[in-house]
């Protein structure tokens, strides 16, 4: 798909002579009716729509203010591309930047997807300070330039994202709706096999032939040299993708070869800046490259087959009762999430026999297959806004 854009009547401007950035504060946000608090955990990135919400009864020192219409951009650690579209009030956190577009030149609803752009982001990065917490300024982030469409342009751009926007949204959230009812079977069927059948509850370190073990971390490379490893970004959806997280360090092979994975191999994530992503699991198949070991940030387990199948034991982990109960554990520290090796060891599991675990993923197939479809959908719909990005903002998106 090509927007056929003729770029001609576009005026190269600076972004701060367009956008203002916002920071109105406000000291009791209950007593002028908010009730919602966002954080940069509760902000995802590549996604506009904020779903999750903390509230301020819960306790929050925020005292950023959030009005409808707003960029809220996350000037914290901007390579983890968080970008959102203010649809209620709220307050927000001080690492989350409040972006006004001055309307007489910049449609609001167009102004999220320059800020998603990757040369608004490459440039956000190239002005961050810090090590552990790189953080960016807007006093640099108003130097940005770009080109801009007339306001008719924009209004015709903005229409046609916003549409695969929504349309993402709506299949992510079928994802997610999916994930829930089969969480939720899953579960029924362990509490009534523990209460029915006597299934025992039993700790990791009763129901797995090694681990849990952390990996090993070397500085990667751009060239391709050495052996492959992977990135924390590989665990999705219950399994280990190849692609884009797939790095190079350069090693000798022989030097590393404990931390080779093996097909069904699980890895955990040991630490995320996202609480709910810390724990989560994902299975091993046979997508990575020969001698791709796994880094630090990730924990492997190989599940005892004759106790526990590992597609069963993978399904386990991620259901919503039984991460809730693991991410009891995790600790925060200089705004990353963490669990260790301990809370794993002592993190529990139903063990049914072997027949029942694998009825159970006949039931779960069919979920599966359903969660594949629209995640092939919403992939499909992710390139195609990355190719219009490109006509749009150049570079590669």
């Amino acid at each position: 798909m090509s927007l056929n854009l003729n770029k001609s009547s576009w005026k190269r401007i600076k972004f701060g002579d367009v956008v203002r950035n916002v920071n109105e504060t406000i000291r009791d946000a209950t007593a002028v009716g908010i009730d919602r608090v966002i954080a940069m955990e509760h902000m995802k990135p590549g996604e506009l729509q904020i779903k999750r919400w903390g509230m301020p009864e819960d306790g929050t020192t925020f005292t950023r203010r959030v009005r409808p219409g707003q960029t809220l951009f996350g000037k914290r650690r901007a390579y983890q591309r968080k970008v959102a579209y203010a649809e209620f009030e709220a307050v927000c956190s001080s690492d989350i930047l409040t972006f006004e577009a001055d309307e007489t030149q910049l449609l609001p609803g167009f102004l999220p997807f320059i800020v998603q752009s990757n040369e608004f982001f490459d440039y956000a990065l190239g002005t961050s300070v810090g090590s552990l917490s790189p953080r960016t300024n807007w006093r640099d982030l108003a130097n940005f330039e770009f080109d801009l469409p007339p306001i008719d342009e924009q209004k015709r751009i903005a229409d046609l994202l916003w549409a695969i926007e929504h349309h993402r949204m709506n299949v992510a959230t079928l994802v997610n709706t999916s994930s829930r009812v089969k969480s939720s079977l899953l579960i029924e069927r362990l509490e009534r096999g523990v209460k029915q059948q006597n299934w025992p509850a039993e700790p990791v370190t009763a129901i797995v032939k090694s681990g849990p073990t952390n990996g090993k971390s070397v500085p990667p490379n751009d060239q391709q040299r050495g052996v492959p490893t992977l990135s924390i970004s590989a665990i999705r959806d219950g399994g280990v993708r190849g692609g884009d997280s797939v790095k190079w360090v350069d090693v000798d092979p022989t030097s590393v070869g404990a931390f080779q994975i093996q097909k069904n191999d699980f890895l955990i994530v040991r630490g995320n800046g996202n609480r709910s992503l810390t724990g989560q699991g994902g299975l091993v198949s046979d997508d990575l490259p020969n001698g791709c070991i796994y880094p630090d940030l990730l924990i492997r387990l190989r599940f005892d087959e004759e106790r526990m199948l590992p597609t069963f034991g993978a399904e386990q982990w991620n259901s919503a009762n039984v991460h809730a109960a693991l991410l009891k554990n995790a600790k925060s520290t200089n705004g990353i999430w963490k669990i260790n090796g301990k809370d794993i060891k002592s993190h529990r599991l139903v063990v049914p026999p072997i027949p029942d675990q694998l009825e159970m993923l006949k039931e779960l197939a069919a979920f599966n297959s359903a969660t594949e479809s629209a995640h092939t959908e919403y992939q499909a719909l992710t390139t195609l806004r990355s190719t219009l990005f490109i006509d749009i903002f150049g570079g590669n998106n």
